[in-house]
């Protein structure tokens, strides 16, 4: 490998992120009990999500919209508003959490500052992001943050422009083989998987992969043994 450029992924290989969703979901069925079964409310809540990705995008803010839609079809357009505020008060809750750093992720930053240009690729609400970024304290680490509406093979290209390299010369870390590997492979990256134990249902594939540029690890420090 001739790598100039290594990319991480944020949500999930950096931080946690993905349970505190989870966890407000849970809340939102709660709420909604009275109206329906929780997988009712699970399957219409992701159809209300994946519809309107082209709306509102990924984050927070687009989950809870997506959260107060599905309560008004849900019931009718029946949901009091004092619901309606609570599914609210849910969404500023994940938006004030703490950010909790995964194993081992600051040490491989350390590690490889000053070796490589190191950057952040990830996709979501912009403010959201850079809140995080912000808080993690690990924004020294980056040479270029990228936040990308949609993490496919057009905006990895457009990266790959943005940083002046070639398509070989950038690895892609992330916990998503959807969106942080096979958009990067198929530009010509290599690709390196960090699986974290929960993965939204809009991320999962049900294919493997297997690819010269591709590789797997348990935890993000190994990727160490091949740098």
């Amino acid at each position: 490998m001739n790598l100039k450029v290594i990319a991480f992924d944020a949500d999930d290989t950096l931080w946690v992120n993905e349970p505190y969703f989870r966890h407000t979901e849970e809340q939102f069925y709660d709420l909604l009990g009275g109206f329906s079964t929780q997988h009712e409310l699970e399957r219409e809540l992701l159809k209300t999500e994946i519809e309107n990705l082209t709306l509102y995008g990924y984050g927070i803010k687009g989950f809870v919209l997506s959260m107060i839609e599905t309560a008004l079809r849900i019931t009718n357009n029946t949901i009091s508003t004092e619901v309606v505020g609570q599914i609210v008060d849910l969404g500023k809750q994940m938006l004030n959490q703490p950010i909790e750093l995964l194993d081992g992720v600051e040490d491989v930053l350390k590690t490889l500052k000053g070796k490589y240009r190191l950057v952040v690729a990830t996709k979501g609400d912009l403010l959201d992001q850079e809140r995080k970024l912000k808080k993690s304290g690990l924004i020294h680490y980056f040479h270029h943050i990228e936040v990308m509406s949609e993490k496919d093979d057009a905006n990895y290209i457009k990266l790959i422009k943005h940083l002046d390299i070639k398509p070989e010369e950038l690895m892609m870390i992330g916990n998503s083989l959807k969106s942080d590997i096979l958009p990067v492979l198929n530009v010509g990256g290599y690709g390196v998987h960090v699986p974290y134990h929960i993965t939204w249902a809009h991320e999962q594939i049900e294919n493997s992969i297997e690819h010269e540029k591709f590789n797997s690890v348990l935890a993000i420090k190994e990727i160490l043994e091949f740098l």
